[in-house]
């Protein structure tokens, strides 16, 4: 969406302004003012937990005597109003989803900002991408298959805002725009997000706690994650054909060079072809780490920080041109920098959630609360939609949870039983969940991965929604149909 100008009027009116899309900061700050005004409406309250590992009890919501008004300044007991964004930005430990992704974030854009000083990635997208010849799309569907495969494979997400920093320039200089690199990366890892048949972050997340076997039922989430993939990435072929054939005026956040401003084309040498190669192994080693050993934020970091590492020495033996080791860690604090607004949105984000009384179960909290109308919505649905109507509220419930393990957790003991009551299996409803979890991860703006895309990308959250809504309801429109039918099937 355009900023907003002036139009010409009769001379002495006053000209009129477009309106634009608030500032996500403003969203987030105007969400907490929602959250905190809801403390004085609607009455929390809590379930009680059993078994182990604990699970929900059915039945076992509890509303307090009233609703519990959160202060306008907080104090150790609670959040309040005015202290929800240092709340979060304080929150959790090195694991958690908050401080630990906040620096996990920060960490990856400074390695990332050192790989883009060397020109590696860029030297390699420009080799592989000649204007104006066809089998530049088919490396661009190629990557868009792979970060797809990497979303189902282990989950990536948050990886894709540092890879959409140093792509959007090199899809510039081969004559395609900014929304063919977030389509290539925050799209594609959502894709494989939500059609995995092995992500250790929801799928085997949901399965464990339904008491289902981890990576049962792979065969029909094979099929899914391929069917999507290929009609997003056919889509992303045609997008991208028609931004480099001039047919569609595309969105250019930078010059035609990037952001260097000058008409060097680097040289793929051995160097560079050297830090390729570590990336590669990189990417490797984490998908190995998060599949056998169960690496979260901490240990990814210190792969990428591994990686950063090697390539300041590689460029610092090669001599790449402004690779000096002083200039290598301007353009670490520079990359960090750079990602700082995503990290800033997580703390805001998880301080929202904490001024609604936290995610806790046996907490009293109006999380709780609108997770108790929900699941009541569900139970009173009838029964052949009753699989869509969870797979609708997971939706929802995704604006609220952008984890996927933190919704599973929460939301998944809630349905498993239920599904036990409608009718439905625990394997669609684990199918309902990671639909509903991954897709709507492309909207909802406490998403960190998409809003770090989108800074990485310079494009604006107004931009990104004018775009993205039509082919949005499409998949979820797909994603209803294969929900119905799972359960029809007795999936």
């Amino acid at each position: 969406m355009a900023d907003p100008v002036d139009r010409a009027g009769p001379e002495g009116a006053k000209p009129a302004a477009v309106w634009r899309v608030p500032d996500t900061f403003l969203i987030l700050f105007i969400l907490a003012l929602v959250a905190w005004g809801a403390t004085y409406v609607f009455t929390p309250g809590a379930y009680s937990v059993a078994g182990d590992p604990a699970r929900i009890v059915p039945g076992s919501f509890t509303a307090a005597a009233g609703p519990s008004p959160a202060p306008i300044l907080g104090d150790a007991e609670r959040v309040g109003f005015l202290d929800f964004f240092f709340a979060g930005l304080v929150s959790g430990d090195r694991y958690s989803a908050t401080v630990g992704l906040m620096a996990f974030i920060l960490i990856i854009g400074g390695v990332f900002g050192m790989i883009s000083r060397t020109r590696a990635i860029d030297a390699s997208l420009i080799a592989a991408l000649p204007g104006g010849k066809a089998r530049s799309e088919v490396l661009v569907v190629s990557l868009f298959i792979g970060f797809s495969l990497g979303g189902a494979v282990f989950g990536m997400s948050e990886e894709a805002i540092a890879l959409t920093l140093v792509l959007t320039p090199a899809f510039a200089r081969a004559g395609y725009d900014a929304i063919t690199a977030l389509l290539v990366t925050i799209v594609g890892t959502q894709i494989g997000f939500a059609t995995s048949w092995m992500n250790p972050f929801n799928v085997i997340v949901a399965q464990s706690i339904t008491g289902l076997p981890p990576l049962s039922g792979m065969g029909l989430r094979i099929g899914v994650w391929t069917g999507f993939t290929l009609l997003a990435a056919g889509f992303t072929w045609r997008y991208a054909r028609s931004v480099r054939l001039g047919q569609r005026a595309g969105l250019h956040t930078y010059g035609a060079h990037g952001e260097m401003g000058d008409s060097e084309v680097p040289h793929l040498g051995k160097a560079r072809i050297a830090i390729m190669i570590a990336i590669a192994a990189t990417i490797a080693w984490v998908a190995w780490g998060v599949g056998a050993r169960g690496y979260y934020l901490a240990e990814l970091s210190a792969q990428f920080l591994a990686l950063g590492i090697f390539v300041a020495l590689v460029a610092r033996v090669a001599r790449l041109t402004g690779c000096s080791l002083n200039e290598m860690m301007e353009a670490f604090r520079d990359g960090a920098a750079q990602l700082l607004p995503a990290a800033l949105i997580v703390g805001a984000a998880k301080g929202i959630l904490l001024l609604l009384g936290g995610d806790e179960p046996t907490a009293s909290s109006l999380m709780n609360t609108l997770l108790h109308a929900l699941s009541a919505l569900t139970a009173q649905a009838p029964e052949w939609m009753t699989a869509w109507v969870m797979y609708a509220a997971q939706s929802a419930i995704n604006f609220f949870i952008a984890s996927g393990s933190g919704q599973a957790s929460v939301t998944m003991p809630i349905m498993a039983p239920l599904a036990d009551l409608s009718g439905v299996t625990r394997q669609t409803a684990v199918l309902a969940f990671q639909l509903g979890d991954g897709l709507t991860n492309l909207i909802i703006p406490t998403s960190a991965g998409l809003m770090g895309c989108l800074a990485a990308a310079r494009v604006s959250y107004g931009d990104w929604l004018a775009f993205v809504w039509k082919p949005l309801l499409v998949l979820m429109g797909i994603a209803s149909i294969v929900i119905i039918a799972a359960h029809g099937s007795g999936y």
